[in-house]
């Protein structure tokens, strides 16, 4: 059974009303997805005369953009376009030569967070053809490729890109391609009833003043829709993994990858294609946060646990970061989630005889198999390049992570040739072909 037990429920609950009520939040909605369904949600404050529900919208602000960027991997997927290519070569009149559809994506092409117009997220948009002719050199901060920097100038292009390629407008394509196959038919571009008004907290005293909403045109792509707490509950079991066939699960764990980290023991913080990414107690969550004048909102994913928590809030500012990561240490403390009963697994003897010990250099490696014909390669004493491998038709097998995450591995006769590193039995083994001939061991 999916939903909370009512201890679990009771103390998410007070986590919420803590929320609202020391951060003086005119609403609050939260709600955690687990296997699937809707385990948890619940409600604070007022909309109107009652309290908000499922059903109430609220603003996503940036989550539009990883709704925008799941079209774009469609797009690649489809082979309509490559994320090597320059945004110029689909979207005619951008200055950037130099900058990927995957620094877009990323937020590392280097382009200025905000486009050169009014400030966007609080007047009317411009037309696309009237951005355009608004982009000029200065409209880049940085190197492509240097560093992350925030582009929501970046995303307005990506939607050109999505409109241009599909010949309809960005958002009836993320209707047609995510939203209705995922069943988020209460996702908008502009509010519908029952919705809540996005209000600014007076830092000192309890009153409120109501934010402007607008259609953004050109810079919709980067934060314009709303959505209902059950719909984005939708999009966190869709980001958890229930891709229904929108994605392939590849792609979605292609998206989930960070992009800019070198080293993958130690990043806590980082952007994919088009997700945010969080190490927290252990997890690694994908998702986005989100926020436009009187409204915020975050959606974080669990793909290991199949577990999503979400809020949605009608405040500018306001809400703690540890609210979500709070709600998920609550769930694990509460109901903690067993791991798979083990079961032996037949495995192919030929796979069997290459399990164990086997030596990089001096330094001793164990292979150990995986589910359906996969290799695992860890250091025996826990430092070192560790990789998983998947199987592929020709014999091979091909790594999933770690250093060696694209590198072919090949068994020999008594050797392991990985990417032109031998593997041996034995340190520098004799009989292997080992670059450079090893010589004797000598005291």
């Amino acid at each position: 059974m999916s939903e909370v037990g009512e201890s679990t429920a009771r103390a998410l609950l007070r986590r919420l009303a803590v929320e609202q009520s020391e951060s003086r939040v005119p609403s609050l909605t939260a709600a955690i997805v687990r296997d699937g369904q809707v385990a948890w949600f619940g409600g604070r404050g007022k909309v109107g005369e009652g309290e908000p529900t499922r059903d109430t919208q609220y603003r996503l602000g940036s989550i539009t953009k990883s709704m925008v960027a799941v079209v774009v991997m469609r797009l690649r997927d489809e082979g309509l376009v490559d994320l090597l290519d320059p945004i110029g070569k689909h979207v005619e009149g951008t200055p950037f030569e130099q900058v990927t559809i995957a620094q877009l994506l990323s937020h590392t092409g280097g382009l200025t967070a905000e486009p050169p117009t009014e400030w966007w997220e609080r007047t009317p948009g411009l037309p696309m053809e009237d951005l355009l002719g608004r982009l000029g050199p200065d409209s880049s901060r940085h190197r492509p490729g240097r560093r992350f920097h925030y582009s929501n100038l970046g995303f307005g292009l990506l939607g050109e890109l999505v409109a241009r390629h599909r010949g309809m407008p960005w958002l009836e394509a993320v209707r047609r391609e995510v939203l209705e196959p995922l069943g988020m038919n209460d996702t908008t571009a502009r509010p519908r009833a029952p919705h809540a008004t996005g209000y600014a907290v007076h830092p000192f005293a309890d009153v409120l003043l109501a934010e402007p909403e607008h259609d953004a045109a050109s810079m919709a792509p980067a934060g314009q829709l709303w959505s209902t707490p059950a719909d984005l509950a939708r999009w966190a079991i869709f980001l958890a993994g229930s891709s229904d066939g929108v994605l392939e699960e590849s792609t979605l764990a292609e998206m989930r990858e960070p992009a800019t980290v070198a080293d993958d023991d130690a990043w806590s913080a980082g952007y994919g294609l088009g997700l945010q990414l969080l190490r927290h107690a252990g997890r690694r969550l994908a998702g986005h946060t989100g926020s436009m004048p009187g409204f915020l909102a975050t959606v974080w994913a669990d793909p290991a646990e199949r577990v999503g928590v979400l809020f949605m809030a009608n405040t500018t500012a306001g809400v703690r970061g540890t609210l979500m990561t709070d709600l998920l240490a609550i769930l694990a403390e509460h109901e903690p989630r067993l791991p798979e009963p083990w079961q032996p697994v037949a495995a192919d003897p030929d796979l069997l005889a290459l399990t164990g010990l086997w030596h990089w250099g001096p330094t001793p490696y164990l292979l150990r198999l995986l589910p359906e014909r996969g290799l695992s390669l860890t250091p025996v004493r826990g430092t070192g390049r560790a990789s998983r491998f998947v199987a592929q038709p020709d014999g091979t097998w091909l790594g999933l992570d770690g250093y060696y995450a694209g590198e072919v591995l090949r068994a020999g006769d008594g050797y392991l040739d990985l990417n032109t590193f031998i593997f041996t039995r034995e340190p520098y083994d004799q009989a292997a072909p080992i670059p450079g001939g090893p010589g004797d061991w000598t005291a």
